[in-house]
């Protein structure tokens, strides 16, 4: 008799695509995720393996010496497998932590075009033009502004080709405002979507939303003036203990022989793991939000 599973296999979600097509068939672009070409990773792994297994062969090299403190074949082995798998593991490790590194750059960068663009879009309201005008406006005031490819431009080209397509400007706007990830542009486009048609007054939103972002934008700087002090020290406490057993090594050899030993090798290990969890606690504790 067959079996009937009383357990559902979960099915995983499809990852979010990088890109995605317009209602005018361009593509738009998908700021909350970001996928590596194979090169690109290809050389970013590289990168992290030479780094962790270099790390790994200072702190664990020259294990299974003889006797009289040479060299063995079982040193050499040793020396290659931990170098490998230190390395291995940080370049797993790392490929995370760059892909978040971009894509919190891509964000702080669209969230700067984007206060300069509702900037631009109050002055031209406030001369007296209509929403679409003003869009078509503020793009070439975006051009003078930035480099062709700029994340804003790209964003305001598919508006005006969906305003040319008869495509809903507030529809065009929540789009972006969904892919882009960030809460004020969300809000924005959230806000718009019900206030253009409804005939609130558009010049009072984008003035308010322009006001409110700016406000956020310099109380994160000021935050990351006061903090960035420390964020040095943390990445120079990070890096010492590194700089430390190299010294030691090379000034003093014999002694260095004791980080060989079961309790050296023991040590070294835990000190290791403290360094890392701190170094994450202490990441965790500046990354401020607002």
């Amino acid at each position: 008799a067959m079996k009937i599973s009383i357990f559902k296999k979960e099915e995983k979600e499809p990852p979010e695509p990088q890109y995605y097509t317009s209602a005018t068939n361009m593509p738009t672009l998908n700021y909350k995720v970001y996928y590596m070409s194979k090169v690109e990773k290809l050389l970013y792994s590289l990168l992290a393996f030479a780094v962790g297994a270099g790390v790994g062969y200072l702190f664990y090299g020259g294990m299974g010496k003889n006797e009289f403190g040479e060299a063995t074949t079982t040193t050499y082995v040793l020396n290659t497998v931990i170098s490998c798998i230190v390395g291995a593991i940080a370049a797993k490790l790392f490929i995370p932590i760059r892909t978040k590194q971009i894509i919190d750059k891509r964000r702080k960068q669209l969230s700067v075009q984007f206060r300069d663009m509702l900037d631009s879009l109050n002055t031209s309201l406030g001369s007296g033009k209509n929403v679409p005008d003003s869009f078509s406006t503020v793009y070439g005031d975006m051009k003078l502004q930035y480099e062709e490819g700029a994340f804003i431009l790209n964003e305001l080209e598919i508006i005006l080709s969906g305003m040319q397509n008869n495509i809903a400007i507030e529809d065009m706007l929540y789009d972006f405002g969904t892919r882009s990830g960030i809460d004020d542009i969300k809000s924005f486009a959230d806000v718009f979507k019900i206030s253009y048609r409804k005939g609130g007054n558009m010049k009072d939103i984008i003035r308010n939303t322009h006001a409110i972002l700016s406000d956020k934008m310099e109380i994160k700087e000021e935050i990351e003036t006061t903090v960035s002090a420390s964020k040095m020290e943390q990445n120079i406490m990070l890096v010492m203990p590194i700089l430390i057993i190299g010294m030691i090594k090379v000034m003093s050899p014999e002694f260095a022989d004791n980080f060989t030993t079961f309790a050296g090798i023991a040590s070294t290990t835990v000190a290791i793991a403290l360094f890392i969890a701190a170094y994450f606690i202490g990441k965790k504790i500046l990354d401020i939000k607002i």
